[in-house]
């Protein structure tokens, strides 16, 4: 059974009532429910949350809501691998074992339904246990700096200060979107950035965090955008 897991509890502290705030005109988390239900790759697609106003949205949307998150696994030190790991828990005990997994974000609207099923495709072709979203940082994280107390502007890397920018290793970061794995790594708490894992690239327009006021405006107007040119 393959299973995508889509977390989404009622706290938020950075944006209130993030998982429901409206984007784009629905709610953020009816984005990450369609992305999963019309990539057809899905026995179940389960919202797990603590939140009713949340599990009766997920339900009419056509996802399954089979539990109620525990307390403990719904506060603002909640760990994504723990939460995944007790839906997975509870439906080998409860329904049937999933195979594969998918740990698909409330709050990540770029994610299309044909990245779902070619990540997928990627998972299995690469015979590793994790295939997750990722890009390339827009510049060189070598000639990154920093304030020291003082002001002071210092290099985390000053052996690059004078290495042509041509020269410098592109960088990579998580996407912060999805995560297919096989249901038994997720579960064995294998790592995720390791060779047991391969990235799949997304671009840059179509990366977005959105934990503040200001990434949430950055992200509707790039949404916006790509909508209209039909990208």
């Amino acid at each position: 059974m393959n299973v995508a897991i889509i977390p989404a509890r009622g706290g938020s502290k950075r944006i209130l009532r993030k998982n429901l705030r409206s984007f784009c005109n629905k709610p953020i988390i009816a984005w990450s429910i369609e992305a999963a239900l019309n990539s057809a790759q899905f026995d179940k697609v389960i919202v797990s949350t603590d939140d009713d106003e949340i599990a009766q949205f997920a339900i009419e949307k056509g996802a399954d809501v089979p539990f109620v998150r525990p307390a403990e696994l719904s506060d603002d030190h909640a760990i994504t691998r723990d939460v995944v790991n007790h839906a997975l828990t509870w439906l080998a005990e409860n329904e049937q074992p999933a195979e594969y997994c998918c740990v698909l974000y409330a709050t990540a609207p770029f994610v299309t339904s044909n990245d779902l099923a070619s990540a997928f495709a990627q998972l299995k072709s690469s015979k590793r246990d994790f295939c997750f979203a990722a890009t390339s940082f827009p510049f060189s994280i070598q000639r990154a700096f920093y304030f020291t107390p003082q002001g002071d502007i210092e290099m985390f890397d000053k052996k690059q200060m004078k290495t042509r920018s041509q020269d410098l290793q592109e960088a990579y970061h998580d996407a912060g979107q999805f995560y297919w794995g096989k249901a038994d790594a997720f579960l064995q708490n294998l790592p995720m950035y390791s060779h047991h894992a391969s990235a799949f690239l997304i671009p840059r327009y179509r990366v977005q965090d959105i934990d503040t006021e200001e990434d949430w405006e950055t992200a509707e107007l790039l949404f916006s955008a790509i909508q209209s040119r039909g990208l």
